[in-house]
């Protein structure tokens, strides 16, 4: 007996090809250029969501380090007064102050100076 795959075949290809939508050229066209990219597409896109947490921490760091420095500090002194200090506020909420609210910022900057110097 013999086996024909074509509507189990069809719907595969079409359900593969729907998720190739936007890519470019016959990587969306054709079947197995297009199965190939979005193997290659999917590696990615799980390799940089966790990326994406490094690279947001990286720019925190370089906002809180710039706006650390307009306070006459570095971004590693800053943040160990921090700690002296006892005020736990992650990168995340004090690259937002660095840049919306600066006098906020400068305030933290001054707690920080004064738990190092006691």
């Amino acid at each position: 007996m013999r086996v024909k795959t074509g509507t189990v075949r069809s719907r595969r290809h079409k359900r593969l090809l729907k998720q190739a939508r936007g890519f470019y050229s016959g990587r969306r066209k054709h079947f197995r250029k297009a199965k190939e990219q979005l193997e290659r597409s999917l590696v990615y896109a799980y390799r940089d969501r966790r990326q994406k947490k490094r690279d947001f921490r990286r720019l925190w760091i370089v906002r809180i380090n710039a706006a650390a420095r307009l306070n006459g500090m570095n971004y590693s002194t800053f943040m160990h007064g921090l700690k002296v200090a006892n005020i736990e506020l992650d990168r995340k909420i004090l690259a937002d102050m660095a840049m919306n609210a600066p006098e906020a910022f400068t305030k933290c900057a001054d707690a920080s100076k004064a738990a190092l110097a006691a």
